[in-house]
C-alpha cells in the first residue's frame, strides 16, 4: 500500500500554491473548488511520487503543523544553490550515513527536508 497523499496544512492556498510550484518545483495536478470555501490543491515533485494536498480543514493540523517530510534530489549540492538563489533560507549542506540534506521551511512552517540519499547497498558498507 503505497503513500499516496500527505496532507500539508496551510493558511494561504494560493500563497502555498505559488511556493510549491515555483520554489519547491511541484507539478500542479489539481486545483478546484471543494465546497462553497475550500479548494483541492494536489501537487507533485517533478520526479514523481506520492503527491501532496495544501489543506485547510483539519482542527488538529494547524498550518505548520508538518515536520520532517523528506523529498530526494539528485544533487543536493546544486539544489541548495538553487534554493538560496530564490532567496529561500536553508540550513547548510550536512551529511548523516543516510544522505547529504539542507532542512526549510515553507511560508506557513511547515518543515522540508531536501536530500540526497545514501542508496541502501552503500550504507551496508558504512556499517
Amino acid at each position: 500500500m503505497p503513500i499516496a497523499i500527505v496532507s500539508i496544512p496551510v493558511s494561504d492556498p494560493s500563497a502555498a500554491l505559488t511556493f510549491y510550484t515555483e520554489t519547491m518545483n511541484f507539478d500542479l495536478l489539481r486545483d478546484m473548488p471543494m465546497g462553497p470555501e475550500m479548494r483541492w490543491i494536489q501537487l507533485q515533485p517533478k520526479t514523481g511520487g506520492a503527491t501532496i494536498a495544501l489543506v485547510t480543514w483539519f482542527d488538529k493540523m494547524p498550518p505548520g503543523g508538518v515536520q520532517g517530510l523528506m523529498v530526494h534530489v539528485a544533487d543536493i549540492n546544486a539544489e541548495h544553490a538553487r534554493l538560496q538563489g530564490l532567496g529561500v533560507t536553508v540550513t547548510p549542506v550536512d551529511e548523516q550515513p543516510w544522505g547529504r540534506f539542507t532542512m526549510l521551511s515553507d511560508p506557513d512552517g511547515n518543515g522540508w527536508i531536501v536530500a540526497t540519499l545514501t542508496a541502501p547497498e552503500e550504507l551496508a558498507t558504512k556499517g
